[in-house]
C-alpha cells in the first residue's frame, strides 16, 4: 500500500522551526533540517565476479519497488588511470534491474554504451539511457552522445542522436546527460555536461520526431551552466537541475521559463514522486560552492525545504570532488536510492519514522 512522506516531514520540520519562527524557505539551503534517515549501503547486491562501477542513473519501476540502474560497466569515472575506464574497456550489461530485496533479476545493453549517464522508466515501463562519455576509453568508438530507448525485456525500441557523433543541430547530442517523458509521450532531453558540450533542453514528439530546443551556456533564466538532471511534477512542470549554476529551473513543457530555486543546493540530480516531493542530491558542494553536500527533500508545491541527510562522505577524503549521490530516486514507500560515482554503487536511505 502507498505511503506519503510528505505528512511526517512536514511535522518534523515545522517542530524544527518552532513558535515564531520565519519561514524565508526560498533563501534556505536546508542544512539545519532533521534527517529522519538511516543509511544501508549494498542494498542492491552485483553477482559474484562482477563489482560496482560509477554509477549516475537510477529509477523506480512501474511497480513502486524495483530499482533499475545504468551503471558504468565497473568504471571509476574519477580516476580514469585504471581500466575499465568506460563500458568500451568492459563490455558487461550496463543496465540493471534489482527486485525490491535487492537482487538483480534482469541486465541488457552490452556492447550499445560508452558511459552510461541517465536513465528514466516511463509509465509503460519502458526504459530511457542516455550516454555521455566525458571521458572516453579505447573500445568505446561508435558510443556515446545517443539516447536509447528499451522495452521492459530489452528490447531497442528507439534511437535519438547518432552514436559516436557530437553536434547541436536536431540530430545530434553533445553529452546527453538526462532523459525524462511526459504523459503524453514527449521527450525531453537535457543535452550537455558543462564546457564544451551543449547546454539545453531537446523536445521529440513520442516517435522521435525533433520538436524544438532551448537553452544555452549562461547564468540567466532559460540559460544553463550544466543540465545534469530532469524531473516533473503533476502539473507538467520541466524541472532541470542546472548544476554548474547551483539552481533548479522551472519551465512548461513549450520551453517558457517559469522560476528558478537554489535552496535546494548545488544539484547533480532531481526526482519528484507522485506526491510532488521534490528529492535533489548535491555530490559537489563543499568543494564547488561551500554548501553542504548530501540529499534536500521539499516540497514542489512550495519550495520548502523539510529534510537533509549529510553526505555521509568526508569532503576532503578520496571522493572530494564527487562524493555522495549524483542521481536519486525514491520508491512508493519513500525509501530513497542514490547513485554514487566518486563512492561507486548506491545507496539506500529508509526513514527512522515510517507513517
Amino acid at each position: 500500500m502507498k505511503r506519503s512522506i510528505a505528512p511526517v516531514l512536514v511535522v518534523i520540520a515545522a517542530a524544527m522551526l518552532g513558535a515564531g519562527a520565519e519561514a524565508v524557505w526560498a533563501q534556505a539551503t536546508g542544512e539545519d533540517m532533521p534527517n529522519p534517515y538511516q543509511t544501508t549501503d549494498g542494498y542492491l547486491r552485483m553477482p559474484i565476479g562482477r563489482s560496482w562501477g560509477s554509477v549516475s542513473a537510477v529509477d523506480i519501476d512501474p511497480d513502486g519497488l524495483s530499482v533499475w540502474i545504468a551503471e558504468r560497466c565497473g568504471s571509476d569515472s574519477m580516476n580514469g588511470r585504471y581500466a575499465p575506464r568506460s563500458c568500451g574497456d568492459n563490455d558487461v550489461p550496463p543496465v540493471l534491474k534489482f527486485n525490491p530485496d535487492g537482487i538483480l533479476v534482469r541486465s541488457f545493453g552490452r556492447g550499445l554504451f560508452a558511459m552510461p549517464h541517465g536513465i528514466h522508466v516511463d509509465a509503460q515501463g519502458n526504459i530511457w539511457v542516455t550516454d555521455a562519455p566525458f571521458t572516453q576509453a579505447g573500445g568505446a568508438s561508435g558510443r556515446g552522445h545517443h539516447v536509447t530507448k528499451f522495452s521492459p525485456e530489452g528490447d531497442i525500441l528507439l534511437r535519438l542522436g547518432v552514436p559516436g557523433e557530437s553536434g547541436d543541430d536536431e540530430r545530434h547530442f553533445n553529452m546527453p546527460s538526462d532523459v525524462i517523458t511526459a504523459p503524453n509521450g514527449d521527450i525531453f532531453v537535457a543535452d550537455g555536461h558543462g564546457q564544451g558540450t551543449n547546454a539545453r533542453i531537446v523536445k521529440f514528439s513520442p516517435d522521435g520526431t525533433f520538436i524544438t530546443a532551448w537553452g544555452e551556456f549562461g547564468s540567466d533564466p532559460g540559460q544553463f551552466g550544466e543540465p545534469h538532471g530532469l524531473a516533473m511534477d503533476s502539473q507538467g512542470r520541466l524541472f532541470v537541475a542546472d548544476r554548474a549554476n547551483s539552481r533548479i529551473q522551472i519551465f512548461d513543457q513549450e520551453g517558457t521559463f517559469l522560476e528558478e530555486w537554489y535552496q535546494f543546493g548545488h544539484l547533480s540530480g532531481i526526482h519528484i514522486d507522485q506526491d510532488d516531493v521534490l528529492y535533489g542530491v548535491d555530490s559537489e558542494s563543499d568543494v564547488a560552492s561551500g554548501r553542504k553536500r548530501g540529499i534536500r527533500v521539499g516540497s514542489v508545491r512550495t519550495g520548502e525545504v523539510w529534510a537533509f541527510i549529510p553526505d555521509p562522505a568526508d569532503p576532503n577524503g578520496r571522493h572530494r570532488s564527487s562524493s555522495g549521490g549524483e542521481g536519486i530516486v525514491a520508491d512508493v514507500n519513500g525509501v530513497i536510492y542514490s547513485a554514487e560515482v566518486g563512492p561507486r554503487g548506491v545507496k539506500r536511505y529508509h526513514r527512522y519514522i515510517d507513517p
